[in-house]
């Protein structure tokens, strides 16, 4: 028989160079609700969410926009199932003058500050870096003490935290936590390849990353730009679930911008359905993922 595969659609991500390099990535809260909507329609079961600012189309934590996007989602007639980031808040440059003082483009936030949406919306699941690496000039850092507190309230709610590894060492920290119950067991993980300076988006670190899980743990796994959908066909074949979207590749094919999440959603089912399996429905990924459970 087939195996259900679940596409999760990152419909806009925080990356200010996207929004303007593309200008189909969604920025409203209304324009979000409505790409994870079609992306439902196309054969996605998890949105992943990201928020922007409506005026610069920054990243933004703006709770009233995640309350709205996720309010429109609900009222609509899919049933996908909505994660939301808590990856805002993250990024730290130091002074020239004193490095132990923020530099402008930092945007450092306490842990209850990175997931007061999740606190207050209870969204099925949502992700939580476990990494601290060098972004671009930047450091993205979530200090072990950080995590630790941002997951004991995700468990409060009843949220499942989607551990996102950028290299193996995120793998072995996030089994770490699984086994000291700070997310529950198996535990659920995607690999973020292709980032520099994380993992590059090989077969090799996708299958060497997998090697390191936990026993039983569900996994999924993306590569950026370019490297998407070889990254989403490795996954289907090493026995794991699939994440496409706009967060992570603004082209459909090259040189040629995608009018949105659901052409590449449509890719990742045709290239699910190639190898023999097919899209999970969204209560097929509830089942999948232990949602509902406690």
């Amino acid at each position: 028989m087939s195996r259900p595969v679940i596409i999760t659609c990152a419909v806009t991500g925080g990356d200010h160079g996207i929004a303007l390099r593309n200008p189909n990535v969604p920025v409203t809260p209304e324009e979000i609700a409505s790409e994870c909507i079609a992306a439902a329609k196309a054969g996605a079961a998890v949105a992943h969410i990201h928020v922007r600012d409506v005026v610069t189309k920054a990243a933004s934590m703006d709770l009233a926009q995640y309350r709205e996007v996720v309010e429109r989602i609900r009222a609509s007639d899919t049933d996908i199932v909505i994660n939301l980031t808590t990856g805002p808040g993250a990024f730290f440059t130091p002074s020239e003058d004193n490095p132990q003082i923020a530099a402008e483009g930092s945007d450092l936030a306490s842990p209850e500050e990175r997931v007061a949406h999740i606190r207050e919306l209870k969204p099925e699941i949502c992700s939580v870096d476990v990494v601290t690496f060098n972004h671009g000039g930047r450091v993205f850092m979530n200090t072990p003490a950080h995590v630790e507190a941002m997951l004991e309230v995700i468990k409060s709610v009843g949220t499942k935290p989607e551990l996102e590894a950028f290299d193996v060492g995120n793998v072995l920290h996030g089994a770490d936590l699984v086994k000291r119950n700070f997310a529950k067991a198996p535990g659920l993980f995607q690999f973020c390849l292709g980032i520099p300076w994380g993992a590059p988006a090989t077969v090799e670190a996708m299958t060497f990353m997998r090697s390191h899980l936990p026993p039983d743990a569900v996994w999924a796994g993306f590569g950026v730009a370019k490297t998407e959908f070889p990254m989403a066909a490795a996954a289907v074949l090493l026995g794991g679930h699939v994440r496409v979207g706009l967060e992570d590749n603004i082209f459909i094919e090259r040189g040629v911008l995608a009018e949105g999440n659901t052409p590449l959603v449509s890719r990742a089912v045709d290239i699910i359905e190639s190898v023999g399996e097919r899209p999970a429905t969204p209560d097929e990924a509830r089942e999948i993922l232990g949602l509902g459970l406690g």
